[in-house]
């Protein structure tokens, strides 16, 4: 299973690709609007509740206008949850720090935000997902793919540059790390905290630094 860091956005606008169909273009106000909106209703009754005629009548935008937007009500929920992740988790610059500094802090940020209302709407969504298609793999085509490549992208850098002493596969050294935190949110093992996630990097990715 692949673990779902933040992860957790795809292109330079931290953004889903889920281009509007046919129709004039979209309205940036406009979709910030329906997404805040859907999140909003994820954290504050939950997902049941969160239907596209909530979602219409909570951001003041015509049901059909999120039907031309959206394929699916799924995809709506993802990236509403991609739209915030993005916000609240952004990837951590190349000028933060080393590679192993940088996932350090990373995985640090996404323990503590799956310790509130993030981790139980990220949750709720992929079991939304599985139920409605039969598995996550739509989770993780909107929102975990981008964030999981650009992540292991920063541990093959640091492989190469000799910060990083493991010498597994970037992609197993990656989901090593953010499997084993998304595995204890879940089953609610301790310890989880931040604290937990840095020492995890650490012994995973074997930093010089």
């Amino acid at each position: 299973m692949r673990g779902p860091g933040l992860a957790m956005v795809k292109g330079g606008g931290d953004e889903a690709d889920s281009a509007p169909r046919r129709g004039r273009p979209r309205s940036v106000e406009t979709t910030n609007a329906i997404l805040e909106s859907a999140y909003a209703l994820m954290a504050a009754t939950g997902l049941a509740a969160t239907t596209i005629d909530a979602i219409a009548r909570h951001s003041s935008v015509s049901k059909m206008t999120i039907y031309k937007w959206w394929p699916s009500r799924e995809a709506l929920l993802i990236d509403a949850f991609l739209h915030h992740a993005s916000q609240m988790l952004p990837l951590p610059p190349e000028s933060s720090g080393t590679p192993a500094a940088r996932t350090r802090r990373d995985a640090a940020a996404y323990a503590e935000a799956l310790q509130d209302e993030f981790g139980k709407v990220q949750l709720a969504v992929i079991s939304e997902c599985i139920s409605k298609t039969g598995s996550a793999e739509l989770f993780y085509a909107r929102y975990l793919q981008f964030r999981r490549d650009a992540l292991v992208q920063m541990i093959a850098a640091g492989q190469k540059d000799g910060s990083i002493l493991a010498e597994g596969q970037p992609e197993d050294l990656y989901d090593a790390i953010y499997g084993s935190l998304f595995y204890r949110y879940v089953f609610g093992i301790a310890p989880f905290t931040p604290a937990f996630a840095r020492t995890m990097v650490d012994l995973v990715l074997r930093p010089k630094d």
